[in-house]
């Protein structure tokens, strides 16, 4: 191999491990914070409203903490179909979202854990 071959190897590959080093990525990378953004948020076609959430969140079968937990959210984007008013919750508010959760049951998850910038979102029909 020539010196200006493998010059030119050792410069890319510098630059390939400095970019790495600096945590340089695709501009389509997620934010650092794993958290969608509002801008993320909007009632589709389909008339679903698509919307980060907080990982983990749980589903419950009514409005409310009291009722029985039917399953969580373990994907940070979601579907929710509809709201309505139930218990108070971290939010400062009483909306929940009905959705299906990732083990395919349905339930009521509250507005806290549905990253929207305002509750109820709007063009979503309420349940």
């Amino acid at each position: 191999m020539s010196v200006r071959k493998k010059t030119a190897l050792a410069l890319a590959a510098l630059a390939l491990t400095t970019g790495l080093a600096t945590g340089a990525g695709p501009a389509t990378a997620a934010p650092a914070s794993g958290r969608s953004t509002a801008a993320d948020c909007g009632v589709r076609a389909d008339g679903k409203l698509w919307c980060g959430n907080r990982v983990g969140a749980k589903g419950y079968a009514h409005r409310s903490y009291t009722s029985g937990v039917r399953g969580s959210l373990t994907s940070s984007f979601s579907w929710f179909v509809c709201w309505g008013p139930g218990d108070g919750h971290a939010g400062g508010n009483n909306i929940w979202y009905w959705t299906l959760l990732d083990n395919g049951q349905w339930g009521n998850v509250p507005a806290v854990d549905v990253y929207t910038p305002s509750d109820p979102w709007e063009n979503l029909r309420q349940c």
